[in-house]
């Protein structure tokens, strides 16, 4: 993995997050007002952890934050905040549940392994965001919030086409933090519809 020694590099170092990743998650929150003081908030492909910070501190002590990834996550993190070391294709949608119950919002910043070649790539971020938006489904409340990273290709319109059946709105985010020459892209689903 190559280190990008930028703004926000530094800007991550001296404000105490171990990514910076965060400033992507800061902006389209900012924008967009996706999590709230008191949400229970599901983050996969948390590692190495500058979303769990950023989330933790919105949500506060009345909200909770779950962390799911393959990596572990280092750090401490406040009481409010746990990590589920693990492989969100081998978890159902009850091990993730929050206090026993559903969640308001869904981050996920998973990327697939890359192999370089385009197309593969989008295909394989495509199977990871397919899998997330199967756990929203059963997870996430009425009027919730998904925010997934997808990569730019041909499986961005199939994407897209779902996240608009299960949400009111839909909105591509490319984050200013986001590198210009880097595929990734944000699809943010708001207003998760009533299952009939």
């Amino acid at each position: 993995m190559k280190i990008i020694k930028d703004h926000y590099f530094h800007k991550a170092k001296r404000n105490g997050y171990v990514a910076r990743s965060a400033y992507k998650l800061e902006e389209i929150d900012k924008k967009h007002r996706i999590i709230r003081k008191g949400n229970f908030v599901l983050d996969l492909g948390c590692s190495p952890g500058s979303w769990l910070q950023y989330t933790s501190r919105i949500v506060g002590e009345e909200g909770e934050v779950l962390g799911v990834d393959l990596q572990p996550v280092n750090h401490s993190l406040p009481a409010h905040v746990r990590v589920l070391q693990a492989d969100i294709f081998e978890l159902t949608a009850k091990d993730l549940e929050i206090s026993g119950g559903m969640v308001d919002v869904i981050l996920s910043d998973m990327a697939p392994k890359t192999s370089g070649i385009r197309a593969t790539d989008a295909q394989r971020s495509y199977a990871l965001n397919q899998q997330v938006l199967q756990l929203a489904e059963e997870l996430l409340r009425p009027r919730g919030m998904l925010l997934v990273k997808a990569f730019q290709g041909a499986p961005l319109g199939e994407l897209r086409n779902a996240f608009r059946n299960s949400f009111a709105k839909v909105k591509l985010c490319k984050p200013k933090s986001s590198r210009a020459e880097s595929v990734e892209i944000f699809l943010l689903g708001m207003g998760k519809k009533q299952n009939n």
